[in-house]
């Protein structure tokens, strides 16, 4: 494991697993850890990718107090670690909010990003607006932050349940509630800057290959989101995965792993 310090004696928790492969960046979802992309990061290095798996501000095992936790400041944290640590430009993989994040890591990244994969990812947009018609609503946000606060545990209980719509161990459920209760009091406020965050330009000014993998029935974020989000992308493709709720990666593995190593062959 490694730190990576952000100055003012803050610092995040960071893998970084060597490999001759394509460097592949792995960025959990809101209030989660680096640990739920533990199967995928197996079978990435079995197929010799160097890998770098990140904890956002406040999760895992990174430090809580920071007083920045919007998605630019994520995004920035993620760049910076890729400049420290990979050692050829490397593809960006978001999962849920990690989706903005990379998407915003990538742009920083220029020519140090190979690529940017959004898994059930949060971008363009979170919320609605006129022109798209599509994802949650800044109300719902809001109203997300008030159930938090009122009832953490079971606030995150009821999330963990709802994440896979396929049928997984009870064990998995657990796994995931455990390291959503484990988050900092601070994650919330990178929850609600999804409610104006818009990356539709940010996509379609991309000089690199965008796969955006989408679960049909997703119940955490409007699949459409997914699929526009390929559109936007200069090079975009999107898979969508039948029946799978917010985490193709845990639901269809193997599946979900295919369609990476097409996304990453062909780089």
């Amino acid at each position: 494991m490694a730190r990576f310090d952000c100055g003012e004696g803050r610092t995040l928790y960071y893998e970084h697993h060597p490999g001759a492969g394509t460097p592949v960046v792995l960025i959990h979802g809101w209030a989660m850890s680096s640990r739920i992309w533990a199967g995928t990061i197996e079978a990435l290095l079995a197929d010799g990718h160097e890998v770098i798996a990140v904890d956002l501000r406040g999760c895992g095992q990174s430090d809580r107090d920071f007083a920045d936790f919007s998605i630019s400041a994520l995004g920035a944290d993620v760049a910076a670690i890729v400049r420290a640590a990979a050692t050829r430009p490397a593809v960006l993989n978001g999962w849920s909010l990690g989706g903005a994040v990379a998407a915003e890591a990538a742009r920083l990244l220029g020519d140090r990003a190979a690529g940017l994969v959004l898994t059930c990812g949060a971008s363009p947009r979170f919320t609605q607006t006129e022109d798209f018609p599509w994802g949650g609503t800044a109300e719902g946000l809001a109203a997300s932050a008030a159930a938090l606060a009122a009832d953490r545990a079971g606030f995150f209980r009821a999330l963990a349940g709802m994440v896979c719509v396929r049928e997984v161990s009870p064990a998995t459920v657990d796994w995931m509630w455990d390291a959503f209760i484990n988050s900092g009091p601070g994650v919330i406020r990178s929850l609600l800057d999804l409610a104006e965050l818009d990356q539709r330009a940010l996509l379609g000014a991309l000089a690199v290959p965008v796969l955006s993998l989408v679960g049909s029935a997703d119940a955490v974020l409007d699949p459409q989101v997914g699929i526009e989000a390929a559109k936007y992308a200069r090079d975009g493709t999107a898979v969508v995965f039948e029946g799978c709720g917010h985490a193709p990666f845990l639901e269809d593995a193997p599946a979900y792993q295919a369609a990476l190593r097409d996304f990453l062959a062909q780089l």
